[in-house]
């Protein structure tokens, strides 16, 4: 069972490192440091939207909307926290 947390844990610090990449290439991206012509930057932008948006859509749905700013990314940083909160409180009932 102990690899069962293991691994419930380290898709937390994937998605954990999904999101912060994305936000970060958003901010490079509407600053224009980056640029979507460019090949490399454009693959890894539209990855990243399709891994990421399954976990954005449902929170879109439930937040209200606001002028410009997406606070999607938040919430599921904030959703990731708390799992790893719940998981390492109750990690003896992996054991």
């Amino acid at each position: 069972m102990k690899s069962l947390f293991d691994i419930l844990m380290l898709v937390l610090d994937v998605v954990w490192f999904f999101v912060i990449a994305h936000v970060i290439m958003s901010w490079l991206i509407s600053f224009q440091v980056l640029n979507l012509r460019q090949q490399f930057v454009a693959q890894l932008w539209y990855t990243l939207q399709r891994i990421l948006e399954p976990l954005y859509a449902p929170v879109r749905r439930i937040l209200p909307r606001m002028q410009g700013i997406d606070l999607a990314p938040l919430v599921v940083l904030l959703a990731v926290i708390a799992l790893r909160m719940i998981l390492v409180n109750n990690v003896a009932a992996f054991y």
